[in-house]
Protein backbone atom coordinates (compact mmCIF):
# COMPACT_ATOMS: atom_id res chain seq x y z
CA UNK A 1 0.00 0.00 0.00
CA UNK A 2 1.65 3.15 -1.06
CA UNK A 3 0.33 6.63 0.48
CA UNK A 4 1.17 10.34 -0.75
CA UNK A 5 1.60 12.74 2.35
CA UNK A 6 0.89 16.51 1.89
CA UNK A 7 1.77 18.01 5.06
CA UNK A 8 4.03 21.74 5.08
CA UNK A 9 4.49 21.34 8.88
CA UNK A 10 7.95 19.21 9.04
CA UNK A 11 7.17 17.43 12.42
CA UNK A 12 3.98 16.46 12.08
CA UNK A 13 4.77 15.45 7.95
CA UNK A 14 7.75 13.44 9.73
CA UNK A 15 5.78 11.94 12.47
CA UNK A 16 2.95 10.86 10.17
CA UNK A 17 5.59 9.30 7.92
CA UNK A 18 7.55 7.55 10.20
CA UNK A 19 3.87 5.98 12.11
CA UNK A 20 3.02 4.67 8.52
CA UNK A 21 6.19 3.16 8.00
CA UNK A 22 6.28 1.35 11.31
CA UNK A 23 2.84 0.03 10.33
CA UNK A 24 4.48 -1.60 6.74
CA UNK A 25 2.99 1.53 4.51
CA UNK A 26 5.37 2.94 1.78
CA UNK A 27 4.95 6.60 1.99
CA UNK A 28 6.05 9.30 -0.48
CA UNK A 29 5.91 12.86 0.95
CA UNK A 30 5.37 16.35 -0.61
CA UNK A 31 5.40 19.69 1.07
CA UNK A 32 3.30 21.74 -1.17
CA UNK A 33 0.54 21.18 -3.86
CA UNK A 34 3.15 21.69 -7.24
CA UNK A 35 5.01 18.78 -5.75
CA UNK A 36 2.41 16.81 -4.52
CA UNK A 37 0.32 17.10 -7.93
CA UNK A 38 3.50 15.95 -9.88
CA UNK A 39 4.18 13.01 -7.66
CA UNK A 40 -0.18 12.10 -8.02
CA UNK A 41 0.96 12.08 -12.20
CA UNK A 42 4.16 9.83 -11.16
CA UNK A 43 2.97 7.16 -9.21
CA UNK A 44 -0.04 4.74 -8.78
CA UNK A 45 -0.80 5.72 -4.76
CA UNK A 46 -3.94 4.25 -2.65
CA UNK A 47 -4.79 6.97 -0.39
CA UNK A 48 -3.81 10.42 -0.32
CA UNK A 49 -3.60 12.24 3.30
CA UNK A 50 -3.73 16.34 3.19
CA UNK A 51 -3.40 19.02 5.42
CA UNK A 52 -6.05 22.05 4.17
CA UNK A 53 -3.29 25.11 4.59
CA UNK A 54 -0.30 24.27 2.30
CA UNK A 55 1.63 25.85 0.06
CA UNK A 56 0.06 26.31 -3.64
CA UNK A 57 -3.53 26.02 -4.59
CA UNK A 58 -4.41 24.58 -0.98
CA UNK A 59 -5.36 21.48 0.35
CA UNK A 60 -9.27 21.90 -1.38
CA UNK A 61 -8.44 22.82 -4.58
CA UNK A 62 -5.37 20.11 -4.35
CA UNK A 63 -8.28 17.33 -3.54
CA UNK A 64 -10.15 18.38 -6.29
CA UNK A 65 -7.22 17.39 -8.64
CA UNK A 66 -6.46 14.74 -7.30
CA UNK A 67 -10.03 13.05 -7.17
CA UNK A 68 -9.81 14.23 -11.30
CA UNK A 69 -6.57 12.33 -11.68
CA UNK A 70 -7.47 9.33 -9.51
CA UNK A 71 -11.40 9.10 -8.90
CA UNK A 72 -11.57 5.93 -6.93
CA UNK A 73 -7.80 6.62 -4.55
CA UNK A 74 -9.92 8.21 -1.22
CA UNK A 75 -8.54 11.16 0.34
CA UNK A 76 -8.12 12.07 3.97
CA UNK A 77 -8.25 15.70 5.33
CA UNK A 78 -5.95 16.67 8.21
CA UNK A 79 -6.56 19.81 9.33
CA UNK A 80 -6.60 21.94 12.44
CA UNK A 81 -9.87 23.39 10.74
CA UNK A 82 -12.75 21.40 12.38
CA UNK A 83 -15.91 23.78 11.58
CA UNK A 84 -18.78 21.87 10.68
CA UNK A 85 -18.67 24.41 7.47
CA UNK A 86 -14.19 23.56 6.48
CA UNK A 87 -15.68 19.75 6.90
CA UNK A 88 -18.29 20.29 4.20
CA UNK A 89 -16.39 22.16 2.00
CA UNK A 90 -13.61 18.98 2.37
CA UNK A 91 -16.14 16.83 1.41
CA UNK A 92 -17.39 19.16 -1.21
CA UNK A 93 -14.18 18.98 -2.73
CA UNK A 94 -13.81 15.23 -2.49
CA UNK A 95 -12.74 14.33 0.61
CA UNK A 96 -13.72 10.59 2.06
CA UNK A 97 -12.85 11.43 5.56
CA UNK A 98 -11.59 14.07 8.29
CA UNK A 99 -9.56 13.93 11.02
CA UNK A 100 -9.12 17.54 12.91
CA UNK A 101 -5.67 18.20 14.48
CA UNK A 102 -4.15 17.06 17.04
CA UNK A 103 -5.61 13.82 16.99
CA UNK A 104 -3.58 10.49 18.26
CA UNK A 105 -1.79 8.28 15.41
CA UNK A 106 -3.54 5.51 16.34
CA UNK A 107 -6.56 6.92 15.82
CA UNK A 108 -5.19 8.02 12.00
CA UNK A 109 -3.95 4.76 11.55
CA UNK A 110 -7.95 3.24 11.83
CA UNK A 111 -9.27 5.57 9.31
CA UNK A 112 -6.47 4.68 7.07
CA UNK A 113 -6.92 1.20 7.56
CA UNK A 114 -10.57 1.36 6.61
CA UNK A 115 -9.94 3.53 3.56
CA UNK A 116 -7.35 1.56 1.80
CA UNK A 117 -9.09 -1.18 2.65
CA UNK A 118 -11.81 0.22 0.55
CA UNK A 119 -9.55 0.47 -2.35
CA UNK A 120 -9.46 -3.05 -2.23
CA UNK A 121 -12.87 -4.41 -1.69
CA UNK A 122 -14.54 -2.64 -4.51
CA UNK A 123 -13.50 -3.38 -8.05
CA UNK A 124 -15.17 -2.73 -11.23
CA UNK A 125 -14.72 -5.20 -14.28
CA UNK A 126 -16.69 -4.36 -17.38
CA UNK A 127 -19.71 -2.66 -16.19
CA UNK A 128 -19.93 -4.74 -12.79
CA UNK A 129 -19.44 -4.24 -9.01
CA UNK A 130 -18.32 -6.97 -7.01
CA UNK A 131 -17.30 -6.84 -3.41
CA UNK A 132 -16.39 -10.40 -1.87
CA UNK A 133 -19.25 -12.54 -3.18
CA UNK A 134 -21.09 -10.16 -4.10
CA UNK A 135 -21.88 -8.93 -7.72
CA UNK A 136 -23.92 -6.32 -9.19
CA UNK A 137 -24.69 -5.55 -13.33
CA UNK A 138 -25.07 -2.32 -13.81
CA UNK A 139 -26.15 -3.16 -17.45
CA UNK A 140 -28.58 -5.62 -16.68
CA UNK A 141 -29.58 -4.28 -13.45
CA UNK A 142 -28.96 -7.51 -11.90
CA UNK A 143 -27.38 -9.00 -8.59
CA UNK A 144 -26.16 -11.71 -7.43
CA UNK A 145 -24.39 -13.70 -4.22
CA UNK A 146 -22.87 -16.29 -5.04
CA UNK A 147 -24.60 -18.71 -7.10
CA UNK A 148 -27.86 -17.39 -6.19
CA UNK A 149 -29.80 -14.54 -7.53
CA UNK A 150 -31.20 -11.28 -5.86
CA UNK A 151 -34.40 -9.72 -6.59
CA UNK A 152 -34.27 -6.38 -6.04
CA UNK A 153 -36.44 -3.35 -6.65
CA UNK A 154 -35.10 -0.13 -8.38
CA UNK A 155 -34.32 1.83 -4.64
CA UNK A 156 -32.50 -1.20 -3.52
CA UNK A 157 -30.87 -1.58 -6.51
CA UNK A 158 -29.30 1.87 -6.55
CA UNK A 159 -28.90 1.92 -2.78
CA UNK A 160 -26.65 -1.45 -3.16
CA UNK A 161 -25.05 0.18 -5.83
CA UNK A 162 -23.87 3.28 -3.36
CA UNK A 163 -22.96 0.90 -1.11
CA UNK A 164 -20.51 -1.11 -3.07
CA UNK A 165 -19.14 1.74 -4.80
CA UNK A 166 -18.25 3.07 -1.16
CA UNK A 167 -17.01 -0.29 0.19
CA UNK A 168 -15.11 0.01 2.99
CA UNK A 169 -15.85 3.56 3.73
CA UNK A 170 -18.18 4.56 7.13
CA UNK A 171 -21.48 6.60 5.45
CA UNK A 172 -23.92 7.85 7.11
CA UNK A 173 -27.55 8.14 6.96
CA UNK A 174 -27.54 11.75 5.52
CA UNK A 175 -24.59 10.59 2.91
CA UNK A 176 -26.80 7.54 1.39
CA UNK A 177 -30.14 9.70 1.35
CA UNK A 178 -28.20 12.46 -0.33
CA UNK A 179 -27.05 10.47 -2.72
CA UNK A 180 -29.88 7.94 -3.48
CA UNK A 181 -32.89 9.71 -2.65
CA UNK A 182 -33.60 12.81 -4.27
CA UNK A 183 -33.38 16.64 -3.10
CA UNK A 184 -37.03 16.38 -1.25
CA UNK A 185 -35.82 13.70 0.91
CA UNK A 186 -37.45 14.24 4.32
CA UNK A 187 -34.30 13.50 6.74
CA UNK A 188 -36.60 13.03 9.73
CA UNK A 189 -37.79 10.41 8.39
CA UNK A 190 -36.49 6.61 9.02
CA UNK A 191 -36.38 5.47 5.57
CA UNK A 192 -33.31 4.89 5.05
CA UNK A 193 -32.86 2.56 7.84
CA UNK A 194 -36.31 1.23 6.80
CA UNK A 195 -34.48 0.18 3.32
CA UNK A 196 -31.11 -1.22 4.60
CA UNK A 197 -33.21 -3.62 6.19
CA UNK A 198 -34.66 -4.74 3.41
CA UNK A 199 -31.47 -5.27 1.94
CA UNK A 200 -30.25 -7.17 4.52
CA UNK A 201 -32.69 -9.85 4.31
CA UNK A 202 -32.03 -9.92 0.84
CA UNK A 203 -28.05 -10.33 0.38
CA UNK A 204 -26.90 -10.98 4.17
CA UNK A 205 -29.56 -13.43 6.11
CA UNK A 206 -28.82 -17.18 5.55
CA UNK A 207 -24.95 -16.12 5.41
CA UNK A 208 -22.19 -16.17 7.57
CA UNK A 209 -20.34 -13.20 6.28
CA UNK A 210 -22.26 -10.04 6.78
CA UNK A 211 -21.88 -7.30 4.36
CA UNK A 212 -23.52 -4.53 5.85
CA UNK A 213 -22.53 -3.17 9.05
CA UNK A 214 -23.92 -0.70 11.80
CA UNK A 215 -21.27 1.64 12.89
CA UNK A 216 -23.31 3.07 16.23
CA UNK A 217 -23.50 6.67 15.91
CA UNK A 218 -21.58 6.91 12.45
CA UNK A 219 -23.71 4.51 9.90
CA UNK A 220 -23.08 1.80 7.40
CA UNK A 221 -20.04 0.16 6.36
CA UNK A 222 -20.34 -2.09 3.48
CA UNK A 223 -17.74 -4.86 2.97
CA UNK A 224 -16.36 -8.68 3.74
CA UNK A 225 -15.12 -6.57 7.66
Amino acid sequence: MKILIVEDEPKVASFIKKGLEESQYETDLAYDSVFAEKLARQYKYNLFILDIIIPGIGGFELCKKLKMLSPNVPVLMLTALGTTEDKLAGFDAGANDYLVKPFEFRELLARVKVLVKGTDQSRETGNRLIVADLELDLDRKAARRGTSYIDLTAKEFSLLEYFMRNAGRVVSRNDIAEKVWDASFDFGTNVVDVYINFLRKKIDKGYDKKLIHTKVGFGYIFGDL
